[in-house]
């Protein structure tokens, strides 16, 4: 029992029935609120400034907020869903995220503007990954990271998707006028795909070993949960920051915007390719050093990339390499709690252990840029960004539980 936990990569089907629409639902419902809740915005955001008058910070700023107010709003989310069940939480974040889209493209002033992504915050609270992946793990366990596999590979094509359709919806319309359509997108696939295929009965959460029964509140307050905290607010923070800066980084070596750009897309297909590995990964490896090696292999992969300014064909690897372990933090945030701490309070503390890390993720883009231009470029930028993944990494050490490992 305790190596099952520990490695969180059953691979049986259970004996409990499962909705068989909730999967492929979820699939389509992350691509679409992904695509346009997250990625449609950096497309946009160009227009919207020389239309609007407004600065780029401002709004980026807005869109910041969001996210902020989503990983503080997930909390409350988790514990609806862990009474619950997804499908009112998730219909009526889709509900409340076509609202926001409209606010936002019929804004007049900053104020509206930043209301919209305010209300836009609570949308991805409760339609992002955070909900999917508690609906997934009480439906699925024991098996739940095939499901959290299938479900992260689908949420992987919505910058694919959607960064050019948003793109050409631009070319032809208004930036409010995308933004009415994208509304449109998503009120057609989400509302209705999350109000009908989440119906399932709720079942009851498989019980806990007895040495981790406590409620979530203690587990919250435990040492383990902390470190864990720690440890993945400072690499979401080094993570992002990464994400944002590579271009920057690429430019400042000489490097063309083409040539920057496909970088950077190739790090996301590796990242897709990062999460197919993650189940075979978690049958062979326990639970604490699964943390720590990824944890210091994004370390490994950012100092990489500081230390790297070619030739290109190299930059190009070490960013792929950077996307794999990307796409795996991904799935270990996601499985972090279920094998430590059961599924019976998984939305709550996820949730808990996922807010401060989205916090850092949406401070990193500003951050980061004041961070290199105190340190005197995006080089020097990255050594510390690898400096803090490695500490990011010596945390994670303190975060197993007693019983499980």
């Amino acid at each position: 029992m305790a190596d099952l936990h520990t490695r969180g990569a059953a691979t049986g089907a259970g004996d409990r029935s499962r909705p068989r629409a909730v999967l492929p639902a979820l699939c389509a419902t992350q691509i679409t609120s992904w695509g346009i809740l997250y990625y449609a915005f950096p497309v946009l955001n160009p227009q919207i400034t020389a239309d609007s008058g407004w600065s780029t910070g401002a709004t980026t700023a807005a869109f910041s907020l969001a996210l902020v107010v989503s990983g503080l709003a997930g909390i409350q989310v988790g514990r609806i869903i862990d009474r619950r069940g997804p499908r009112t939480a998730m219909t009526a974040g889709s509900t409340a995220g076509v609202l926001s889209l409209v606010i936002v493209a019929l804004a007049p002033n900053l104020p509206v503007f930043f209301a919209g992504w305010l209300l836009g915050g609570f949308a991805m609270a409760a339609t992002f990954y955070q909900p999917a992946f508690a609906a997934l793990t009480r439906w699925w366990a024991p098996d739940h990271v095939r499901a959290l596999t299938v479900v992260t590979l689908a949420g992987g094509l919505a910058s694919t998707v959607f960064a050019p359709l948003t793109a050409a919806l631009a070319d032809h319309l208004s930036w409010r006028e995308t933004n009415l359509v994208l509304a449109t997108i998503l009120a057609t696939v989400t509302i209705p795909t999350h109000a009908i295929a989440l119906k399932a009965p709720w079942p009851q959460a498989a019980p806990s070993p007895v040495d981790t029964a406590e409620s979530p509140r203690v587990v919250a307050r435990s040492r383990p949960f902390l470190m864990l905290t720690i440890a993945f607010t400072l690499s979401a923070f080094a993570m992002y920051a990464v994400v944002i800066t590579l271009v920057p980084l690429l430019l400042e070596r000489g490097y063309t915007t083409a040539q920057a750009a496909w970088a950077l897309g190739l790090g996301g297909a590796g990242q897709t390719l990062g999460r197919t590995l993650y189940a075979p990964l978690a049958r062979r490896t326990g639970t604490t050093a699964r943390t720590t090696t990824l944890i210091a292999l994004g370390a490994l992969t950012t100092a990489a990339l500081a230390v790297t300014p070619g030739p290109y064909s190299l930059v190009i690897a070490v960013s792929i390499a950077a996307g794999m372990v990307r796409g795996n933090l991904t799935l270990l945030q996601a499985t972090a709690v279920t094998d430590r701490w059961g599924t019976q309070h998984y939305g709550r503390l996820s949730a808990r252990l996922s807010a401060p890390a989205m916090t850092a993720s949406a401070l990193a883009p500003f951050a980061a840029a004041a961070l290199a231009a105190i340190l005197g470029g995006y080089p020097e930028l990255f050594g510390v960004l690898a400096g803090l993944a490695a500490a990011s990494a010596i945390v994670a050490t303190a975060t197993s539980v007693r019983g499980r490992e």
